[in-house]
C-alpha cells in the first residue's frame, strides 16, 4: 500500500512564497511520476506540475517561472516552492504519484491573501 502526506500549507500573503511537501510511503518503484495538482472551490482538480524519477519536469502555464517542483528520491519526497503567490493560487494543493496505480495525498490548504 502506497500513502501521500503533504505538508507546509497556511496563509500567506500575494507576493510571497511558500513551499509544500509531500511524503511518500509504502511500495514505490521506479520510474514513476510524482506531482502537484491544486482544486480550488468550483473548480475541476488541475495539474499545477509534476516531475519523473528521471527529473523531466512539466509545469501548468499559470505557473511556470513563479513554481518549482523538485524530488528527492532517496526520501520519497516531492516539494513545491511557490513564489510570487496571487490570490488566484488559492486551492487545495494534492500531491499525486504514478507508478502504473495512481495514488493521492489528503490535500494540504494553501491560501493567498490580497
Amino acid at each position: 500500500q502506497v500513502q501521500l502526506v503533504e505538508s507546509g500549507g497556511g496563509v500567506v500573503q500575494a507576493g510571497g512564497s511558500l513551499t509544500v511537501s509531500c511524503a511518500a510511503s509504502g511500495s514505490i518503484f521506479k520510474p514513476n511520476v510524482m506531482g502537484w495538482y491544486r482544486q480550488a472551490p468550483t473548480k475541476q482538480r488541475e495539474l499545477v506540475a509534476t516531475m519523473t524519477s528521471g527529473s523531466g519536469t512539466n509545469y501548468a502555464e499559470s505557473v511556470k517561472g513563479r513554481f518549482t517542483i523538485s524530488r528527492d528520491n532517496a526520501k520519497n519526497m516531492v516539494y513545491l516552492q511557490m513564489n510570487s503567490l496571487k490570490p488566484e493560487d488559492t486551492a487545495v494543493y494534492y500531491c499525486k504519484l504514478q507508478q502504473g496505480a495512481v495514488y493521492w495525498g489528503q490535500g494540504t490548504q494553501v491560501t493567498v491573501s490580497s
